[in-house]
């Protein structure tokens, strides 16, 4: 059935239909898009599945086990299935949705041009229309005008009051409306016989044309959705006889499992050679001792008696005073957490001063940022200036005074916060010289010294293995007290190992009392960080000294001699 001759009047219900086809075209391109990206990551997740379950040693180190190469095998088997889910992909990918969106933007493109067509034949319709209704008023009207001059030349002609000219000038407006309508109505039937000619042509030739040409489209249409269905289903087809061969590659793997050539192995791989054992011979002891009472009856000491008599007891081993009230501190419990304070005042010293810097670098950054770009509008401005034409420059203002203002600001912050950081470093300094005195005078502290300068038991500041440090303080101030927890050691004694550690970066050493360490290298711990970020250590050499504990990676040993924890 052709739409030009059963749809002539149909326009904008084609219309519509045509661009519901479209839709409908590119919703089922969409529905493909989706299907490949399945089997894309479908395909994807395979891999690196098999790529997690894969054999990381070397052939030599395999096992030889049957289960074993058979699951090998099997994974070998999925990373081909997973290389023919990608090729299903791709062709639909390629031949499938690529050509569907191509299909879709030509079908636009031609819809277009034929709703124009359609919409310029109705329009000169209508025109041909207007004009025909034009002339046909006029026509209307020039009748009524001269039926009007009739009548008065009438009235006037049998008025024997009115006057000859009068008379003849009502004569000649009735003969001249006359003639008016006379030319109206030949416009009018001209106009009236081109508008039904037009009228033919167009639903005769155009439109029919127009609408075969809508309908052409929509049939390709229908008909290139019925092909990409058949390669939609024929990309997963072409990959059907591979599948098969890795699904049975799979089955051959199964079958290949020999549980009495494993148990062969493991015989193989274990035994020694060896004859089992014989039994052990009794051997009497109780030849020379003296009987007492009945025969057979060995006289004994009570085991209660040879303790007495001097058989070692177990040993108590009591521990450090200091160790047992360390131990006390929050045992059923965490320790309350402070409120989170601009100025980090709730953190340990080391802690506050890495957060602090922290802040000050991000500030750094914003505040760079915020110079290049007064940079960039001053630069601007100057084209401005210079070409005005581009632009007027005191638009840029308003944008050079907030970003200036916004330095400001950040100037402010980046200088409260160096503030804040030089009070912790100053109260590290200070804290260092109170641990040079106490040293000289061989004091021991029940404590360890809080960041406000006095001493607590709270121990939650210690940190044992920091692995993730920022850079270490100025190695100014390492703490130089090797008796703050054990006062029986002398000056000239050297202090216990209590741990080891591995450099994770090289120290060069340059202040007093430091220690030169090279990447990797290993030494010895004989004092924990105090809270100041250093650690006391001795190379196997037997030099000591300190090192940032942010550049080493420790071990401690928890029964070494010395050694304390804290909880």
């Amino acid at each position: 059935m052709s739409w030009g001759t059963e749809l002539w009047d149909q326009f904008d219900n084609l219309d519509k239909h045509t661009q519901w086809g479209i839709d409908f075209l590119e919703r089922y391109a969409k529905f493909v898009k989706e299907r490949l990206d399945i089997e894309q990551n479908y395909a994807k997740q395979l891999r690196n599945l098999v790529k997690k379950y894969c054999p990381k040693r070397s052939k030599d180190e395999e096992p030889r086990f049957t289960s074993c190469l058979s699951f090998y095998a099997v994974l070998n088997e999925l990373n081909d299935y997973a290389g023919q889910r990608e090729v299903v992909a791709e062709e639909m990918a390629h031949k499938v949705y690529g050509e569907l969106m191509r299909y879709s933007q030509d079908l636009k493109a031609e819809r277009k041009h034929h709703l124009q067509e359609g919409r310029k034949a109705q329009q000169y319709l209508d025109h041909c229309w207007k004009q025909m209704d034009n002339s046909k008023r006029k026509f209307e009207r020039e009748c009524k005008e001269a039926e009007k001059s009739q009548i008065t030349y009438d009235r006037l002609d049998n008025d024997i009051n009115a006057t000859k000219s009068e008379v003849e000038k009502a004569k000649s407006q009735f003969y001249l409306r006359t003639h008016m309508a006379d030319e109206s109505k030949n416009e009018y039937a001209a106009q009236l016989q081109n508008f039904n000619a037009e009228q033919w042509k167009h639903f005769n030739n155009a439109i029919p044309h127009i609408f075969k040409n809508l309908q052409d489209m929509d049939e390709r249409r229908t008909v290139k959705l019925g092909e990409t269905y058949r390669s939609f289903a024929e990309a997963e087809r072409r990959v059907i006889p591979i599948v098969s061969k890795c699904l049975e590659g799979m089955v051959s793997a199964a079958k290949a499992v020999d549980e009495r050539r494993d148990s062969g192995i493991v015989v193989e791989s274990f035994k020694s050679g060896f004859d089992p054992p014989g039994d052990f011979p009794f051997e009497d002891f109780s030849q020379n001792l003296s009987r007492t009472g009945s025969d057979g009856t060995i006289s004994s000491t009570p085991k209660g008696d040879r303790e007495r008599d001097g058989a070692p007891g177990p040993r108590s081993d009591p521990k450090h005073p200091m160790s047992r009230t360390k131990n006390k501190l929050w045992l059923f419990g965490k320790k309350p957490k402070a409120p989170s304070l601009e100025d980090f005042s709730h953190l340990p010293p080391e802690q506050r001063r890495k957060r602090l810097q922290q802040r000050i670098d991000e500030l750094s950054k914003e505040l760079q940022k915020e110079m290049d770009q007064r940079d960039a509008l001053n630069k601007m401005k100057d084209v401005y200036e210079k070409n005005p034409q581009m632009g007027d420059p005191s638009s840029l203002q308003p944008k050079i005074s907030e970003t200036i203002c916004n330095m400001e600001k950040l100037r402010s912050e980046i200088h409260k916060n160096e503030t804040w950081l030089s009070e912790v470093e100053g109260k590290q300094s200070s804290r260092g010289d109170r641990r040079h005195s106490a040293d000289n005078h061989h004091h021991t502290p029940q404590g360890r010294e809080s960041p406000e300068g006095s001493y607590t038991d709270d121990t939650s500041q210690e940190h044992h293995t920091p692995h993730h440090r920022s850079g270490p303080p100025q190695p100014g101030n390492p703490n130089p007290d090797p008796h703050e927890f054990d006062d029986e050691f002398d000056d000239d004694d050297p202090l216990p190992v209590i741990g080891h550690c591995k450099a994770l970066y090289s120290f060069d050493g340059q202040n007093e009392g430091t220690l030169v360490m090279a990447e990797d290298e290993v030494l010895y711990i004989i004092e924990e960080d105090k809270g100041d970020g250093w650690t006391r250590a001795r190379k196997q050499s037997g030099e000591e000294g300190y090192v940032p504990t942010s550049y080493v990676e420790i071990t401690m040993e928890k029964n070494s001699k010395g050694a304390v924890t804290y909880i």
